[in-house]
């Protein structure tokens, strides 16, 4: 498993918890201390992922809110809707991985840590976003 896809299923821990916990995604991070010898490599790109959802929570909720057709973010799964924040974080800001990294990554987490479903849905959401990315302000 490489350093960056250990470094988003940490950020995804820490972003499920912070819901879970309705704390700041950067204060459930502080409280988990300092990363182990295991996690250095991939801390500081979790560290940007959580940072990045967080300052960009509102313009990320309200384009995932506006192209999840037939579902709204409180009735999507908790892990489901931070995936989905994530990768559209990386998809949208993060210019050093490229968009298809971005969106397969977040199809791999779902496929992993969710319902069967959950793989089509990422993907055709953060597919539609892609698409759309040259036209939407951020």
């Amino acid at each position: 498993m490489s350093a960056r896809t250990k470094a988003r299923k940490l950020a995804l821990d820490i972003l499920f918890a912070a819901e879970l916990r309705e704390e700041a995604p950067s204060a459930v991070l502080a409280q988990r201390g300092r990363p182990n010898q295991d996690e250095l490599a991939e801390y500081d790109h979790s560290v940007r992922l959580i940072r990045g959802v967080e300052e960009n929570g509102e313009r990320i909720d309200e384009l995932i809110a506006t192209y999840a057709t037939g579902w709204t973010l409180e009735r999507m799964p908790a892990v489901d809707r931070n995936i989905l924040r994530m990768g559209a974080y990386e998809l949208l800001w993060v210019d050093d991985v490229p968009d298809g990294v971005a969106v397969s990554q977040a199809v791999a987490l779902a496929t992993e840590l969710s319902t069967d479903e959950s793989p089509r849905f990422v993907n055709g959401l953060l597919s539609r976003l892609q698409q759309l990315k040259p036209s939407l302000s951020l």
